[in-house]
Order: structure tokens, then C-alpha cells, then sequence
């Protein structure tokens, strides 16, 4: 080719380089932004189908409910307040009168026997409240509360989808806490104590409102198809971020924009979540007067979402300081050299020592970037396969990758014994 041709040759090629490099940042900033938006909708459809399917997970859940303080006063007010309405306080009046008169006592004696209802009622209030915090504050309760709820539980019986009988259901409008759930083990403990029969305790149907709002069915219908798709939306999200990130012109800058993202969507999460408590808080009625009780369900059954956000929320951050510890920046220069001088001290160290890894450690030097490529996925892989995964999880898997890797670069320095020149490099 003339000069020309050339240099004609070398435009058209800077043409469909630069289109071809367009299309990728396109096409990578789509898959990427699909990827973003998703990631709070998985990590609530995660959550959600975890509580629906998984009856261990659920009765972890529900489980701290018996054991607040404020659900139990709850309980125990409400309970107390049903067997005394059993109580007939005039029917025992009357008949401690009668006994009297049939035993030819005093007519004022008999009078006042006659009129020692309210008295009678305030004592036998008292005598119930305290029988029932013992029932309750006991762990018998608390065993009862987890063995029925692990009973009750089906693929579909939980909060979340508003159907069956668990302890927590929704019904129509309405949050209730179905104090039936542990009546048997009420009516073992109190029979005989609190001068009501079996039948006249609280049964099966009593349910305690803890919060009317008339979104809750729309919001059932959603945790309702969040169950269904949660199974597959973390999978989606994995493939589109690594297609994004595969795609990019850089795909160091689109591991860290995607980082960054998933990370501003998680605090987003966080935000939505402390507001819809507010919400959920500020539908509690003063008909109801369970404030307290309903702040504690709410925080308890939403724990583990909140950890699952942050756990998401820490993988991010530390994506985002992977990324930038493999770029050009000068921190991250500094931090790989000292790292690097490190690794091949302590391995010229032990070479010193005898210990060398001959071609082991030859085979270690020279694919390095292979290395530690595979042992990042794996521990990202371990991550993504964890079962439930919390912060100390994702901790505990850094810092195993931190390690392996400081192995293998110990072994590759090791591969051959230390020279007088190394010896002297290193002094």
C-alpha cells in the first residue's frame, strides 16, 4: 500500500474501533444497569422466598417473639383480661353469701359477702396476671410457641402470604398475633389456678391486632410473587453483572461501577426500610395500644433482611477496593508493591532455610494472575453458594482469600535457594 492507502486503511480502523468500543460501553452500561436495579429486588425476593420455604429459617424468625418483653405483656394483658370477663365474680360472691347464711353468720356478714365484686374481681386479676406471666415468661411458652409454629408452617402458611394459622397472620387489613398458637400449654398450667375452666380460656380464634393499613393486601400480593421469582432473580443478576462487566471496554472500571451501584442501591434498601417501619409504626391504632409489641415483630421479622442488605452491602464495598487495588492509581501501586516485597521476602526467607519449592514454585511465579484469579472466584463462589450468608461470613471468606494468596506468593519467592546477591538485597 502507498502512503495513501495507508493512511486511508488506518482511518477506516479507528472508525470501527471506535463504533465497536461504543457499542461495547452500550451494551456493558444495559447488562450493568439491569443488573443495579435488581439487586434490591433480589435480596428482598431472597428474603421473602427463604421465610416461605424454608421452615427452620422461619421458625428462627418468628421465634424471638415469645422471648420479648413487649409481646409478653402484650400476651399476658390480653390473656388476663379474657379469663377474668370468664370469671363470674357475682356468681362467687353469691355463693360465699349463701355459705354464710346457711351457717347462720351475721346478716352484715352476709351483706358484705354479697357486695365483694369488684374486690373480688381486682384480687382474682391480680391472682390470673400472675399465673399467666409465669405460663408465658416460662420456657415451656416459649418451647410451645416454636414447636406449633414449626407445625403450622407450609410453603405457604407465614406472615408473608397471609395464609394458614401460624402465630402471625394477615388478615384483610390487619396484622394479628394469634395467641391460640400456644393455648394448650396455657390451659395445662392454669387449670385448677385461675377458677375458670379449659373452655373458658381464651382459645384458638383469639387474635391480638398489632397494625390496621389498607395497603397490606397489595402488600401480601407482592411478598406473594417475590416468593415466586426469588429463586431465580440472584442467578439473573450474576449473569447479567458478569456479562456487563465481560462486555466493557474496561473491565476493571465496570467491576467497580457495578460495586458501586449495588452498593448506593443497598443503602437505598436501608432507607426504605427504616421508612416503611415508620409507616408500619404510625398504622398502629390506640385502639390497639401495642405500639411497642408491633415495633418488636416488625424489627424481628425483618432481621434477616436487614443482615442480608449489609452483608450485600459489604461484598460491594470490598468489590469496589478489589477493583481499585488492581488499577493504576498510585495508592494501589504502593499497596501491591509492599505487598509484593513482602511475599517474596518471607519466600526468599524460607529458600534460605532449604525449603524450596523448585517447580512448584516456578509454576506459581509464572501464572500468577491465574492464581489468584481462581482463588478470588472461589471464595466469590463460596459467597454465592453460602447458604445464608451474614457480614461475619463474608469476613471470614476475605480474609481466607487474603491468606491463600499470601501463601502462593510466599511459595512462588520460594522457588529456587537465595543467592549471596539476594542475601544482600534483602539486608
Amino acid at each position: 500500500m502507498d502512503n495513501a492507502e495507508r493512511t486511508e486503511y488506518k482511518r477506516l480502523r479507528h472508525i470501527l474501533g471506535t463504533r465497536h468500543r461504543r457499542l461495547r460501553l452500550c451494551g456493558a452500561s444495559l447488562l450493568l444497569t439491569l443488573a443495579v436495579l435488581l439487586a434490591p429486588v433480589t435480596v428482598v425476593a431472597t428474603w421473602v422466598n427463604s421465610e416461605v420455604t424454608d421452615v427452620d429459617r422461619y421458625v428462627q424468625t418468628v421465634s424471638p417473639l415469645a422471648r420479648d418483653p413487649t409481646v409478653q405483656n402484650l400476651v399476658i394483658d390480653r390473656v388476663t383480661d379474657g379469663l377474668v370477663e370468664n370469671i363470674d365474680a357475682r356468681k362467687i360472691s353469691d355463693a360465699i353469701a349463701d355459705t354464710l347464711a346457711d351457717r347462720d353468720a351475721p346478716r352484715f356478714l352476709v351483706d358484705a359477702a354479697r357486695s365483694l365484686d369488684d374486690e373480688l374481681k381486682g384480687g382474682l386479676t391480680t391472682g390470673v396476671r400472675f399465673a399467666v406471666e409465669k405460663v408465658v415468661t416460662s420456657d415451656a411458652f416459649a418451647k410451645a410457641w416454636d414447636s406449633i409454629n414449626r407445625g403450622a408452617h407450609t410453603v405457604a402458611t407465614n406472615v408473608l402470604t397471609g395464609e394458614g394459622g401460624g402465630a402471625l397472620e394477615v388478615k384483610g387489613d390487619s396484622i394479628t398475633l394469634n395467641v391460640g398458637t400456644v393455648i394448650e400449654e396455657l390451659q395445662k398450667q392454669l387449670i385448677g389456678v385461675t377458677l375458670v375452666e379449659a373452655e373458658d380460656i381464651p382459645g384458638a380464634d383469639e387474635s391480638i391486632v398489632l397494625v390496621r393499613n389498607e395497603s397490606l393486601s397489595e402488600a401480601r400480593d407482592g411478598a406473594r410473587w417475590l416468593g415466586v421469582v426469588g429463586p431465580w432473580l440472584p442467578l439473573a443478576v450474576v449473569v447479567l453483572g458478569g456479562l456487563g462487566i465481560w462486555a466493557a471496554p474496561s473491565r476493571r472500571v465496570a467491576l467497580m461501577v457495578g460495586g458501586i451501584g449495588t452498593g448506593i442501591m443497598m443503602c437505598g434498601l436501608l432507607v426504605g426500610l427504616a421508612v416503611m417501619r415508620q409507616i408500619y409504626l404510625d398504622a398502629v391504632t390506640p385502639v390497639t395500644q401495642s405500639q411497642d409489641a408491633a415495633a418488636a415483630v416488625f424489627d424481628t421479622l425483618v432481621r434477616f433482611l436487614r443482615q442480608t442488605i449489609l452483608t450485600v452491602l459489604l461484598t460491594a464495598l470490598l468489590t469496589v477496593i478489589a477493583g481499585y487495588l488492581y488499577g493504576p492509581g498510585r495508592g494501589a501501586a504502593a499497596v501491591r508493591s509492599v505487598a509484593a516485597r513482602s511475599t517474596e521476602t518471607a519466600g526468599q526467607a524460607l529458600a534460605r532455610t532449604g525449603l524450596t519449592t523448585g517447580a512448584v514454585g516456578q509454576w506459581l511465579r509464572t501464572n500468577r494472575p491465574l492464581t489468584t484469579g481462581a482463588v478470588i472466584g472461589a471464595g466469590g463462589l463460596a459467597l454465592f453458594l453460602w447458604n445464608y450468608p451474614t457480614p461475619a461470613s463474608v469476613a471470614l471468606l476475605l480474609l481466607l482469600v487474603v491468606v491463600v494468596l499470601v501463601i502462593l506468593g510466599v511459595l512462588a519467592a520460594a522457588d529456587e535457594p537465595a543467592t549471596s546477591e539476594d542475601a544482600t538485597l534483602l539486608r
